[in-house]
């Protein structure tokens, strides 16, 4: 992600109020909430890569998880410290670049996760992202990545690229060029195609569950 992500999404964090702004939902996703509930994901050192204004962090959080958010917009991370003080919940935020900045840390997490943030990477950038997040991984740490399905009728449904009302431009995925980025780096538990919540209509999207090897 480059500067001008950075300053795109600033923008939009910082011009536009939060119930306006389409991917922030202070529901958890259903997808989330059942993998949690089904004891698929236990609580553990987790990690929210594209966390805007932390509302699953936080939501984690009061599951019992050890919860890190992170995002490229500092906007974003700023009102995600608020709203995690406000009430209370202890977990940690920080600004970075998911692809330029090192996401190298002296903590590795039991559990990644991306909600809708792959439509914001674009195909060139998805290997240096997808190695990245193995790298913050423990071995048998499981990852959690849903992002638009190229079956999304949303924003003209047709084409790979599709661009929003906001002004932001977005790649729409298939879970074949899913399966083929992610299974040298980690083993697929499931790829399916799943209808997810949107603030204003549903949206078709690409759910991957994996886990590092260990």
């Amino acid at each position: 992600m480059s500067d001008s992500i950075r300053q795109e999404m600033d923008k939009i964090y910082s011009t536009i109020p939060g119930d306006k702004i389409p991917w922030n939902l202070e529901t958890p996703p259903n997808a989330l909430v059942s993998l949690i509930e089904q004891g698929i994901i236990t609580p553990c050192k987790a990690i929210d890569l594209g966390c805007g204004f932390g509302n699953y962090v936080i939501y984690l959080a009061q599951q019992g998880f050890d919860v890190t958010g992170v995002d490229i917009s500092a906007v974003a991370i700023k009102q995600a410290i608020d709203n995690a003080a406000r009430i209370g919940i202890k977990c940690r935020f920080h600004a970075a670049d998911l692809l330029n900045d090192s996401l190298e840390s002296e903590e590795c997490f039991d559990f990644a996760y991306d909600w809708e943030v792959m439509h914001h990477i674009f195909p060139e950038d998805r290997p240096a992202y997808f190695r990245n997040v193995k790298q913050l991984l423990n071995p048998g740490g499981k990852y959690l990545s849903v992002g638009f399905s190229e079956d999304d009728p949303q924003f003209g449904g047709s084409g790979k690229y599709r661009d929003t009302p906001l002004g932001t431009r977005l790649y729409f995925s298939s879970e074949a060029e899913m399966r083929e980025l992610l299974t040298p780096l980690f083993d697929i538990i499931e790829l399916k195609t799943v209808e997810i919540e949107g603030k204003y209509a549903p949206h078709q999207a690409i759910f991957a569950l994996m886990q590092n090897p260990a």
